[in-house]
């Protein structure tokens, strides 16, 4: 079969890497790809927002099954297009990719369906935006109701935090229309884990736990970024949480999409905080994503063992109760290289060399994310994020000494990463 996948990302590269060890693929494009994914994947000069033309060229090279790495076309409707022209493809349609769309949905809807979250509030003015401020609970967390490359989210430790951020997202309009409406929620104290999960719109299976370090900086400093790292399995994901949320947040959010007729068939990625009351851990929904998150998805497909073609496919035909997911008794992580700069200004077009050491390993692995090929055909650095260099080791301390030892196999010019990913594990 014949695949195409959507994006240009890390997180795509993986997902054309796990594709491509399946049996059954026998091509795969990738629209619009990067330097990496082209060793994989035949790239394709579309952009992921090119609804029709994505869809002329599904038909016209008789692609198979179409699946979509960011959440951009997802929001904005790509699944109902493919699909209005008889073309298979895997992610939720636009009505249920709102889930991630809008954060104000995805509150409304956990609160009617009792689904564990933070308090919120929602406003789409900044006058009462700021009111409410004045007699809310500090720290507090505004957050952008639309899309923001994952980082619309702004922690306020002060009164005057807070305010400058309602001008930041309202009227600055830092986000653009993202910022339009904003959720004002209760800052939350505890230990962060992301969860992916595949959904076929009844059934939903979870994939193994990971967690993100989304600050630019050391210690969880700096700005928010995409994403600067990420380890798998979380120690903290217990099977006191995995029970827990099974029972009020996985299949409850699965349920309460059919029940708002928004049926859900594709990735669900769940961000969680595990809250403490009175010495019981307490699982709450910080964030819905509708689709593999990244970098998260650079250290959970190395782990896994299933043919994911089959997967995809169970999730399309409605039949994942059928599918057993497997994964790996090891440990990933992954250490993202970016741009020196990022996530504000930085420079870009600077030779990658280095590459060539991660042929032939078979625990260590390199995602390219911001890259191209330059005139001369030689990869180059083309955004904040450049590569993850990911490792699998039997632990999560030998994975994270693994990958740290190959973030030194690749080099180019203005290379900049944490030096702590996965450190306040060990």
């Amino acid at each position: 079969m014949k695949v195409l996948i959507i994006g240009s990302g890390g997180r795509e590269h993986a997902i054309a890497w796990k594709v491509s060890q399946s049996p059954k693929v026998t091509g795969i494009y990738c629209a619009p790809g990067n330097a990496g994914i082209a060793e994989i994947a035949e790239c394709v000069s579309i952009s992921a927002m090119e609804f029709d033309r994505l869809a002329e060229f599904a038909a016209a090279n008789e692609i198979d099954l179409t699946i979509v790495g960011m959440d951009d076309p997802l929001v904005g409707g790509i699944v109902d297009v493919f699909e209005a022209k008889g073309l298979r493809i895997f992610g939720p349609r636009k009505n249920a990719a709102i889930l991630e769309g809008s954060k104000a949905f995805s509150k409304d809807l956990m609160k009617k369906y009792n689904i564990p979250t933070a308090e919120y509030a929602t406003f789409e003015s900044p006058e009462e935006a700021l009111e409410y401020l004045e007699t809310a609970k500090i720290p507090i967390v505004l957050k952008a109701d639309g899309l923001a490359l994952g980082k619309g989210v702004l922690i306020c430790n002060t009164l005057e935090e807070a305010k400058a951020g309602v001008k930041t997202l309202m009227e600055d309009k830092e986000f653009g229309s993202a910022g339009d409406k904003i959720v004002i929620e209760e800052f939350m104290t505890g230990r962060e884990v992301s969860v992916l999960s595949f959904v076929d719109g009844n059934t939903i299976k979870i994939m193994t736990s990971a967690q993100d370090h989304k600050r630019a900086k050391d210690n969880d400093e700096g700005l928010n970024t995409g994403g600067m790292g990420a380890f798998s399995p979380s120690p903290f994901y217990t099977a006191e949480v995995d029970e827990f949320c099974k029972k009020y947040v996985y299949q409850a959010t699965v349920d309460a999409m059919k029940a708002e007729g928004r049926t859900f068939q594709g990735i669900i990625f769940f961000g969680l905080m595990l809250t403490e009351d009175n010495g019981k851990i307490i699982p709450k929904v910080l964030e819905y994503n509708a689709r593999f998150g990244d970098p998260e998805t650079q250290v959970v497909l190395p782990r896994m063992k299933n043919d994911i073609i089959d997967v995809f496919e169970a999730c399309v035909d409605q039949t994942l109760d059928k599918i057993e997911l497997e994964f790996e008794d090891n440990a990933g992580v992954v250490v993202v290289l970016a741009s020196d700069g990022y996530p504000l200004a930085y420079e870009k077009g600077y030779e990658i060399t280095g590459q060539e050491n991660f042929k032939g390993k078979t625990d260590y692995f390199l995602f390219h994310a911001g890259t191209k090929f330059n005139e001369a055909g030689h990869a180059v650095t083309n955004g904040g994020r450049v590569l993850g260099v990911t490792a699998t080791g039997a632990t999560l301390k030998e994975a994270r000494s693994k990958a740290y030892e190959a973030v030194s196999w690749v080099n180019y010019e203005n290379k900049y990463m944490r030096t702590d990913i996965g450190a306040a594990i060990l």
